[in-house]
């Protein structure tokens, strides 16, 4: 059996450019959860798109504009939002920012 990361420090992991103004590192993760932080420029769109993955996602810092299927909200620094598996959802910053999103399982195609 191999051993667990079950701790993860600061900057341990390298920030990857997944397209204009928009980046993403995994911060931890395990066969069943992934942690990983998201970096938007002012105006940067995370594009539509959906995955079979759960996903929770905390505003860290800044302000989007979410959607999620079809429907549009503004969620700001400290708030909150759930995607359900397969639906499609996307962002665009209003503000620079950051994101955490956790998923579930994890994002094997982000390793």
């Amino acid at each position: 059996m191999s051993e667990q990361q079950v701790f993860a420090q600061p900057g341990a992991s390298n920030w990857l450019e997944v397209g204009p103004g928009n980046r993403r590192r995994v911060l931890i993760h395990t066969p069943e959860l992934m942690q990983v932080e998201f970096g938007f420029d002012r105006g940067a769109v995370g594009a539509l798109h959906s995955h079979p993955h759960v996903q929770v996602s905390y505003v860290a810092e800044g302000s989007f504009q979410v959607i999620i299927d079809g429907v549009t909200e503004v969620i700001t620094q400290g708030g909150s939002f759930i995607v359900p598996a397969g639906l499609v959802h996307g962002v665009v910053a209003l503000e620079a920012g950051r994101l955490i999103d956790v998923f579930t399982p994890m994002r094997q195609d982000f390793i």
